[in-house]
């Protein structure tokens, strides 16, 4: 029982995350944890992708972990295959669901920084202005 609800949990908590890490950028109150989001995937993925292999997702092994345990035998390389996968029905190309997914997470990540560091220039700016001269 406790595998059903952690396979249901992870579903809705990696699918989120993945939602924010996409489009938390556009709103301001959300930008600074969208860039601790995206920061704290690039080091599932480039760092401990060393040990465990390029793309390393904690969230990714911890579900499927879970769902061997449920008697599924996830064949996907990546969890936006497998979610594509589980959601269209379709099989699309791993390497170019891969491909996407990064250019996908550098766009974000660039959009993230370049949208934290105008809100905190803006910030600094009235801080030190605060009479708006």
């Amino acid at each position: 029982m406790i595998y059903w609800i952690l396979n249901y949990f992870f579903f809705g908590f990696h699918t989120c995350l993945i939602f924010f890490n996409v489009f938390g950028w556009i709103f301001r109150k959300t930008r600074r944890w969208n860039l601790l989001t995206l920061i704290i995937t690039a080091f599932s993925w480039f760092l401990l992708g060393i040990w465990y292999g390029w793309g390393y997702c904690l969230c990714t092994d911890w579900h499927w972990e879970v769902r061997r345990h449920l008697g599924f035998h996830d064949s996907s390389r990546s969890y936006i295959h497998f979610l594509l996968l589980e959601m269209t029905g379709r099989n699309f190309p791993p390497d170019l669901v891969e491909q996407l997914t990064g250019l996908i997470f550098f766009i974000c990540l660039f959009l993230s920084l370049v949208f934290n560091i105008r809100d905190w220039k803006k910030k600094r700016l009235i801080k030190n202005d605060p009479g708006g001269s």
